[in-house]
């Protein structure tokens, strides 16, 4: 199982808050996350797994794309919070603190079973990963090659599970995690998955500390952003977006080749640079995933 098409925003919604959930739909954001794990304080952790569990039919009702972020113990994701979730209106659940490929493999199991409980297609419900361990990140190939799995996730928060675990000290220019960025993307790729998302910013009001750090994730080969607060929604949208001068260059570099090769010409310059078919084949690929909803 593989995205369709990119997310460039995923936008986090504590489970615990109905009033926020509807703020959130009419942000922008390619895909909403209810939240019933880190946000939701433990003695509302119950009262949010309801919440979210009707506000998923309400949701299901305008067809976005919706992530449910379920709990883990030392041992297990929780059985409840499976249950509960894995309904119709949902597109996949947000994995948290995975240690390796076996533990999304037990919750592709228990997935699984409701599908079959609830009547839901088997295979249905995907699977995003978020890479928060030294070991999930070691294993991450593993990991993206399971089958449920959708794409991963490497989030770089300060301070937060993933610098904990990895023993990094964050920095703003972000290079103490591009080993861990990287390695995400290119066991996403590697495994088929074409989408990797990134994340996250956490100074919410710093729109342009958020736009360069978008910036430096798309230059790795991200195609989205984990995103904390509507107002981040845009910005992130329009840096994962092809812009109207990509767009014309893309379009351009074709038609330049196409040319050449009626004359007979396997490759061309074009505004200043060497092309040939291999630049060709991304210029067609760049315009096919980012459509003009865009």
């Amino acid at each position: 199982m593989s995205l369709a098409r990119p997310i460039r925003t995923m936008l986090f919604v504590p489970g615990n808050r109905r009033s926020w959930m509807e703020k959130a739909r009419k942000a922008g954001a390619d895909a909403l996350v209810f939240d019933l794990e880190d946000s939701v304080p433990c003695a509302e952790k119950a009262a949010a797994r309801d919440i979210v569990a009707a506000e998923i039919d309400k949701h299901a009702a305008e067809n976005g794309l919706l992530y449910i972020r379920i709990n883990r113990d030392n041992q297990k994701y929780d059985s409840e919070d499976v249950s509960a979730v894995v309904k119709p209106g949902i597109n996949g659940l947000f994995v948290p603190k995975a240690e390796g490929p076996e533990d999304v493999s037990d919750l592709s199991d228990m997935v699984a079973e409701m599908e079959k409980r609830k009547g839901i297609p088997s295979g249905s419900i995907g699977l995003v990963v978020a890479l928060e361990t030294a070991r999930s990140v070691q294993l991450s190939y593993e990991i993206a090659q399971l089958p449920r799995v959708e794409t991963l996730v490497a989030c770089t928060a300060r301070n937060a599970d993933v610098a904990r675990n990895l023993g990094f000290t964050w920095t703003a220019e972000g290079l103490e995690t591009l080993y861990h960025r990287s390695r995400a993307v290119i066991a996403s790729r590697a495994a088929g998955k074409k989408f990797p998302i990134g994340g996250l910013w956490q100074d919410v009001h710093d729109l342009d500390g958020l736009r360069k750090f978008a910036e430096f994730n798309r230059s790795l080969g991200f195609t989205g952003e984990i995103v904390l607060h509507p107002s981040n929604v845009p910005v992130v949208n329009e840096v994962y977006s092809l812009s109207q001068a990509d767009r014309r260059y893309y379009e351009g570099m074709i038609e330049a080749f196409a040319e050449a090769e009626v004359e007979g010409k396997a490759a061309v310059m074009y505004e200043g640079e060497h092309i040939d078919i291999a630049h060709v084949t991304t210029a067609r690929e760049m315009l096919a995933t980012y459509g003009e909803d865009t």
